[in-house]
């Protein structure tokens, strides 16, 4: 990737060598340059998308290479599976080689990174000469591979100097980090979930911690598994860090000469850590051992056993089917039906495995009585009760859906003079709280109602500009979706949820808003589908209305586009990525199931959802 493009003035660039493991034996893959038999050599372009068994290896660079193809071939052996990028310091002078830290940071461009000569970049018959990399950014990853949605040029300088002894051309200054496109990118690196407990908030049913996805991006050919553990012990990123906690005591590591886990014949994975975690209690080690389980399964599924050891001895074993006794976890739970809300503006529900022969039922209660019309509604993870909206917008209730009874008094009221000044459709967490936003332009606020009730606590929020359009909540109770228009563009932002009750009233915020859909400039629903995925329809300046997968970073996950949909007026997903997607447009209520495209049901609705 980072050799996509060299400004039109591409030389001949050091090989790639490729290498495919197959049960017929080891082949060359096309796409990527490989060692000619006869012939002049060809140069390498962009790198298409690859299978996961291919491993792509850089060549070092040859004698008396001149500067531009130095340069190009260190570009190239930026984008190949070395473990260390021990071939790519090799187009280094030493000194440039030990400064030089490639783990720092990742920056994506659009395409791969042009190289210019510079003005002042002396000529090949002396002993400097400099490059100019250029390119548009399109991300960035940290040092805790942290992904960010960048924008704006990339212009940074690589210098050259030849070898007064050897007389060979080596790169003795250059920007930190790796530099790449976008294409080689998305061949390199895997979105992978590592996992952490909240630290205010628990699960309404069960009481037990609930485990929050940190997103982050792992070389995906180089040891995925054992790069995955290493970032789980090294903690939370920084962005997540403070609403999370991690249960391995502070400087836990791998044991001192682990260099590669892999998981046995049983699916086991046995981790030896250092004496850090020699002396932790049975319970902490459990927890230890969710949060790797938990991290592992999102990059393979069938690990279903962790075994931690320290100090040759075994602390504690958890299989798959205890971690649940251990943590909660939002992509676990199963919501048995799917709610609407019907043509009479009733709350109606079927099973939520969909299909045409579903059969729809009124709710118990006074949301499916018929009493009262509501615009929207909201339906608790436990599925005990539900919020719902007037239909003029002005009014939110908080009742039972297991039971008959009056719907009572409003718990919240608007002031706002239309319907689109007033409440927006409500949201549970997992912790049984409710939030809503009031859009009323003379008071506009962020509410929530613990346990959904009581008095409306105002949550703040000091990064918000723009008005309140949606809200959505994590089941963790950490994350909070949300829609926000200003200047008649809107975008989803992704917001920390942070809670102190240290005062004599407690006080919610949210903190660090973060663009998750950059390049939108209208959103027009979007819903949770997976502890860090979320399923957002919008469209692009000048461009159409799509459905589309994005995860809470602001990355586009590879399966992200949808079938196409019109008029949409509501989308409805679980965090269990088995249960189907459900919307509401001007075709009616409409189903996908996997793998085909929408299907249209028999049943009226304006709005669709899960639990939550």
């Amino acid at each position: 990737m980072g050799a996509d493009h060299d400004g039109g003035r591409r030389r001949t660039p050091p090989l790639l060598r490729t290498t495919a493991y197959a049960a017929c034996g080891v082949v060359l893959l096309a796409g990527c340059a490989s060692m000619p038999d006869r012939g002049d050599l060809s140069d390498v372009e962009s790198t298409p998308r690859q299978e996961t068994q291919v491993r792509v290896f850089a060549m070092p660079p040859r004698d008396d290479a001149p500067p531009a193809e130095i340069v190009q071939g260190f570009l190239e052996a930026l984008t190949s599976d070395d473990p260390r990028f021990s071939t790519a310091r090799q187009y280094l002078t030493p000194g440039a080689a030990r400064k030089w830290e490639p783990e720092q940071s990742t920056t994506v461009l659009a395409d791969g990174p042009d190289s210019q000569a510079g003005q002042s970049g002396g000529r090949e018959e002396s002993d400097d000469f400099t490059f100019t990399l250029t390119g548009t950014k399109v991300a960035s990853i940290d040092a805790q591979q942290s992904y960010s949605p960048a924008a704006g040029d990339y212009s940074q300088t690589v210098h050259l100097t030849r070898d007064k002894k050897t007389r060979q051309w080596r790169i003795d200054a250059l920007p930190s980090g790796v530099v790449m496109g976008k294409s080689d990118f998305q061949r390199n690196y895997m979105s992978v979930n590592k996992y952490y407990f909240a630290s205010h908030t628990t699960s309404a049913g069960s009481g037990q911690p609930m485990a929050v996805a940190d997103p982050v991006f792992v070389r995906e050919r180089v040891d995925p598994m054992t790069q995955m553990v290493r970032s789980v012990l090294d903690g939370p990123t920084s962005w997540l860090r403070p609403v999370v906690r991690s249960s391995f005591p502070t400087g836990t590591a791998l044991a001192r000469g682990v260099t590669a886990l892999t998981p046995d014949d049983q699916n086991r994975l046995t981790v030896p850590l250092n004496d850090k975690a020699a002396r932790i209690g049975h319970g902490k080690c459990d927890e230890m051992a969710a949060q790797l389980l938990f991290s592992l399964q999102s990059l393979a599924p069938t690990v279903d056993e962790i075994e931690l050891r320290a100090g040759g001895t075994q602390l504690c074993s958890l299989t798959d089917e205890r971690a649940t006794a251990v943590a909660e976890r939002g992509a676990e739970t199963h919501a048995a039906y799917l709610y609407f809300i019907d043509g009479r503006h009733r709350l109606v529900r079927m099973s939520s495995t969909g299909g045409n022969s579903a059969k729809a039922d009124t709710v118990p209660g006074p949301l499916g009585d018929g009493s009262t019309a509501f615009r929207t509604m909201a339906v608790a993870r436990d599925e005990h009760s539900a919020a719902g909206v007037a239909l003029d917008g002005k009014s939110l209730y908080v009742t039972s859906t297991v039971a008959s009874g009056s719907l009572g008094e409003p718990v919240l009221t608007s002031k706002g003079k239309t319907e689109n000044d007033r409440l927006t459709t409500p949201s549970w967490d997992g912790q049984g709280d409710l939030w809503i936003a009031d859009r009323d332009p003379a008071d506009p606020r962020l509410l929530l109602l613990e346990k959904g009730g009581g008095e409306p606590l105002e949550v703040l929020a000091p990064g918000l500009d723009g008005r309140i359009k949606s809200v959505r909540v994590a089941a963790d109770g950490v994350r909070i979706a949300l829609v926000v228009e200003k200047g008649g563009k809107q975008s989803l932002l992704i917001g920390r949820i942070e809670r102190d009750k240290s005062g004599e009233k407690p006080t919610v915020s949210v903190q660090e808003l973060r663009s998750a859909t950059p390049d939108l400039e209208q959103v027009t629903a979007v819903t949770w589908a997976g502890d860090s995925r979320l399923v957002v329809v919008g469209r692009e300046a000048g461009g159409v209305e799509q459905a589309q997968y994005v995860q809470c970073d602001g990355s586009i996950p590879e399966t992200g586009t949808l079938p196409g949909l019109t008029e949409v007026k509501s989308i409805a997903a679980s965090e269990d990525s088995d249960a189907p997607l459900f919307a509401t447009s001007k075709d009616g209520l409409l189903w996908l199931p996997g793998g085909s495209g929408w299907r249209t049901l028999k049943e009226t609705a304006s709005v669709a959802l899960y639990p939550g």
